[in-house]
């Protein structure tokens, strides 16, 4: 029994101790480090690549600046997120929608903010539209003539189609509108009427998009039967929205090719990954005595199973029965991220990561800032291994790194116990 005490002490003291200790942030113990160099005194950002989030902890919680000083002090920072200054597409309300000839005619109530594209919902296929724009401040008033812009639909010919006016960026609180509406070339064309314009739909001016950042890119593109085909090793963490594609410069063809984007995390059977589907384009025609100007070179792909583990990619373009597009590069791009702090002078700082052990931090100058007042452009040099680097003392208590010790007190005690038994039962026999 004297034993027994010490060992049930000692297994009930070990399987409930925990460190609550937080961590602090020391240099020693973060694997990498970057300079950062402020262009100015005051606020100054710097773009994160897609190193920071392949060795940092999950969500950047790790990440700590410092200067480059003797001094330990963190230099407080927040991270942004680029996304856009405006809502998404807001509808514009039609007014006075009627046909004159084979012009239809309409006013537009336009949402009170800048704009630089408006997107007509028509109805009909094969068709070439030439498109008049006015600005307006109210319906019916001397306006400003905005341009004449070429909408179309070459459904028939294996094409694409553009219902977008791309405006220099406008503020009018209405727009007239009129739409000279011809058959494309060997169609008959939709039906004229009034009833082809079913609605209206402004996106965010171009000034207020999202920005993205590389996140990875290759140049190995090869052929699969009928595809073409690009793979990534995606590191963990790195964080994907959009897919863009280089093609040679010297290829002037127009195409409508449809894209597939499959991944899975690393180590697990294809099926068990995501599909995404998307459609690159280019349109360089004259056609009705109109020129046709539409390109479009990205796709819109959040990747989900790179978010704890790598991901294998693979982005495959159908061709169909036409020749393969000259495509040069694939680029896998993120949601600019910017590591944004106060420089109270143009010495460079440190930023270092990977210390997993560190919980995120919490600092006043997250909470207050604002990416709408002056922002300078910090530069952000090239990761390097941390020269002074030393793997942190593990302070966990002795059964967490060591959890097999809770088996072998709990068998001990289950033999001590056991031996007690025998005795106490030779002893009550006699």
């Amino acid at each position: 029994m004297k034993l027994l005490l010490p060992l049930l002490a000692l297994m009930f003291w070990q399987a409930g101790a925990r460190d609550v200790s937080v961590e602090t942030a020391e240099r020693q113990y973060f694997r990498y480090q970057r300079s950062v160099v402020p262009t100015e005194t005051g606020q100054n950002c710097a773009v994160l690549d897609a190193a920071v989030f392949a060795h940092g902890s999950a969500a950047l919680k790790d990440v700590r600046l410092f200067p480059q000083t003797a001094v330990a002090r963190e230099i407080p920072y927040a991270i942004t997120l680029s996304e856009p200054a405006q809502p998404d597409a807001e509808p514009a309300r039609v007014l006075n929608l009627g046909l004159r000839g084979r012009t239809i005619t309409f006013d537009l109530a336009m949402p009170q903010r800048p704009y630089t594209e408006v997107v007509l919902d028509l109805a009909g296929r094969d068709f070439i539209a030439a498109a008049t724009v006015m600005g307006e401040k109210a319906p019916g008033s001397d306006g400003t003539r905005l341009g004449e812009f070429t909408l179309f639909d070459l459904t028939t010919q294996h094409l694409s189609r553009s219902t977008t006016l791309p405006l220099e960026e406008s503020s009018f609180p209405y727009l007239h509108v009129e739409l000279n509406v011809s058959p494309a070339p060997g169609t008959a064309g939709p039906k004229i009427s009034p009833q082809m314009v079913r609605g209206v739909s402004v996106p965010p001016s171009r000034e207020a998009q999202t920005l993205f950042a590389l996140a990875a890119e290759t140049k190995t593109i090869t052929q699969r039967g009928r595809q073409t085909v690009a793979r990534f090793t995606l590191p963990e963490r790195v964080p994907v929205e959009r897919i863009t594609f280089v093609l040679a410069p010297e290829f002037k063809g127009n195409f409508s090719r449809d894209v597939v984007i499959t991944d899975h995390a690393q180590g697990t059977p294809a099926s068990a990954g995501e599909t995404i589907y998307g459609t690159i384009l280019r349109v360089r025609l004259n056609q009705a005595g109109r020129e046709i100007r539409q390109q479009q070179l990205s796709v819109p792909a959040t990747l989900g199973s790179n978010l704890q583990s790598a991901a294998e990619v693979e982005v495959a373009v159908n061709n169909g029965d036409d020749q393969p597009l000259p495509i040069t590069a694939v680029r896998l791009e993120m949601r600019e991220r910017r590591l944004c702090f106060d420089a109270r002078a143009l010495a460079p700082v440190t930023l270092f990561y990977g210390d997993a052990a560190l919980a995120a931090p919490l600092y006043d100058y997250a909470r207050t800032f604002s990416a709408a007042g002056a922002v300078h452009t910090a530069q952000m040099g090239p990761e390097q291994q941390n020269p002074v680097y030393t793997l942190r003392p593990d302070m966990r208590a002795l059964t967490e790194r060591h959890p097999e010790l809770v088996w072998v007190i709990f068998l001990a005690v289950i033999c001590v116990l056991a031996v007690i038994a025998i005795r106490s039962t030779r002893h009550l026999s006699r």
